[in-house]
């Protein structure tokens, strides 16, 4: 986020979708504009004030006409609007246009988006990151900032050609997570340059796996879970650049598990030492 201190924004009222406002808004469908401008959009009342709690920096408030009177959206207007960002007041129509479906959430709002650089990541004591390996379905990159998030891991990183964290749809299916975990994206050399120098374990999710992946010690030392991508699986250069292939057993006809489920799991057991459960004291 800006450090520098924006000016007040300004409250428009929009009907048209000819607009070149709304245009421009609506361009943010399509991630080349998103990687040129730096923007995407977020749709939903939660999301945009979990966005503004954690610090992100808005440009644009969106909201339907009929929010007009709300205390919370208008509370929310204000907010924005003291953060130097655009409100702007619009038709159902409009709306709908910008969120390319029916029934759209009333309040969406346009943020800079924030990626972490590979320098940063500074791994210690029992932190887990994780890779991702070319993941390809927004819902399942969604669902694993989510997880992440929800299991206390301190990032993913998105290895080679991924999908966008940033798409309308994988944001919405972080349910706001996606303002809570650092991202960070690395071509497939420079991450295999830095799991060699990651100071604790690589483990990689592999159908050759050499391990169950509850054996190993997953308390000593940060953790670097790999994930492969949906289809293929992890490249052999990849499953190289681990020092430990774990898989997960399973007993039913199903060949694999989703790339989200098995993350999951993984993840979670990774995790198990760190989290604790209110009921174990009582």
């Amino acid at each position: 986020m800006s450090s520098s201190v924006r000016a007040p924004g300004r409250v428009k009222e929009i009907t048209s979708l000819a607009n070149p406002i709304i245009k421009d808004i609506r361009l943010l469908e399509k991630k080349r504009y998103r990687d040129e401008t730096g923007l995407f959009l977020a749709e939903g009342m939660k999301l945009v004030i979990d966005a503004i709690e954690s610090g992100w920096a808005i440009r644009t408030l969106i909201y339907a006409k009929a929010g007009k009177g709300s205390d919370t959206v208008e509370a929310l207007a204000v907010r924005c609007l003291a953060h130097g960002a655009d409100v702007l007041i619009v038709s159902e129509k409009v709306l709908g246009a910008i969120a390319r479906r029916d029934n759209p959430q009333m309040v969406m709002g346009v943020f800079e988006q924030r990626w972490t650089a590979p320098a940063a990541i500074r791994p210690g004591g029992n932190d887990t990151w994780i890779a991702l390996d070319r993941v390809r379905d927004p819902g399942n990159l969604g669902t694993i900032i989510r997880t992440a998030d929800a299991a206390g891991a301190k990032g993913v990183i998105l290895v080679g050609q991924t999908t966008d964290p940033f798409a309308t749809e994988t944001a919405r299916a972080t349910m706001g997570s996606v303002f809570a975990m650092p991202l960070c994206r690395m071509s497939e050399a420079d991450f295999i340059t830095f799991a060699k120098s990651w100071p604790g374990m690589v483990a990689g999710t592999h159908l050759k796996g050499a391990v169950d992946y509850r054996k190993p010690d997953y308390a000593s030392d940060p953790v670097l879970l790999v994930m492969g991508n949906e289809q293929a699986g992890m490249t052999a250069e990849l499953a190289d650049a681990c020092t430990q292939l774990i898989k997960i057993p399973q007993a039913g006809r199903a060949d694999s598990l989703n790339l989200a489920i098995a993350t999951g799991v993984a993840l979670f057991e990774i995790r198990r030492h760190a989290l604790t459960f209110d009921g174990d004291d009582a």
